[in-house]
């Protein structure tokens, strides 16, 4: 087989082709910023009805974060819709400036939170070289960003004042939230959105024909 026959049947290994597909389309951009935009209003919501959902873990509250992945799943959404880089941390920023502008009872704190959590989810997908968007990596993202939410960020800007021991659950639970609720049901949403066909322009167009491969696991 010719060098050139080769080249042709073997695109992904074509360093032509890498930096292209990880390049930013205009569709990319409207459809990034549409869906954190939108996502930016549900935060809106949510924080509203927020403190009616804590009082469910008025018994202890260490364990409230584990409906915290709500506000964590535009980074995953975004990443597994947009495959470029940095469309996690841009659709979590964004959203989160939605919220603060739409009048957050947590003020101007919504925006180092949403880079510190889009950030946690950004680099799992980076670790991937952006190529892997399956079910397992899904859920590591919104784990670490839920992880970046309770550790990182707290030693950041101290918000709580638990015990070692509560300290731990709290942040166990945010990270355990993210993965559930910011991986595993968006990587679902996802699959639903492209049998729709409504991400046609977009690289995950086809996320519902993907198979659901974990880590260690050949791509069929």
């Amino acid at each position: 087989m010719s060098t050139s026959a080769h080249r042709t049947t073997s695109p992904q290994t074509s360093p032509k082709t890498s930096p292209r597909r990880l390049r930013w389309s205009v569709s990319d951009i409207v459809v990034a910023s549409t869906l954190a935009v939108a996502c930016g209003v549900i935060f809106w919501g949510w924080n509203l009805s927020y403190h009616l959902v804590s009082n469910l873990f008025v018994a202890y509250p260490p364990a409230a974060t584990l409906v915290h992945g709500m506000w964590l799943f535009p980074a995953v959404l975004g990443a597994l819709i947009i495959r470029r880089p940095g469309a996690a941390l841009y659709c979590e920023m964004v959203a989160a400036v939605v919220s603060a502008l739409l009048g957050s009872q947590f003020g101007l704190t919504v925006l180092s939170s949403g880079f510190v959590q889009g950030l946690g989810a950004e680099l799992i997908f980076l670790l991937f070289l952006y190529r892997r968007h399956t079910v397992d990596v899904a859920m590591l993202a919104g784990g670490l960003s839920g992880f970046f939410g309770g550790a990182v960020y707290h030693w950041v800007i101290p918000m709580y004042a638990f015990a070692p021991f509560e300290t731990f659950v709290h942040i166990g639970c945010f990270a355990l939230s993210g993965a559930v609720i910011a991986g595993l049901l968006t990587w679902w949403a996802v699959r639903g959105l492209a049998r729709t066909s409504v991400l046609g322009p977009l690289a995950s167009r086809h996320a519902h024909r993907e198979s659901v491969t974990l880590l260690g696991a050949r791509r069929r």
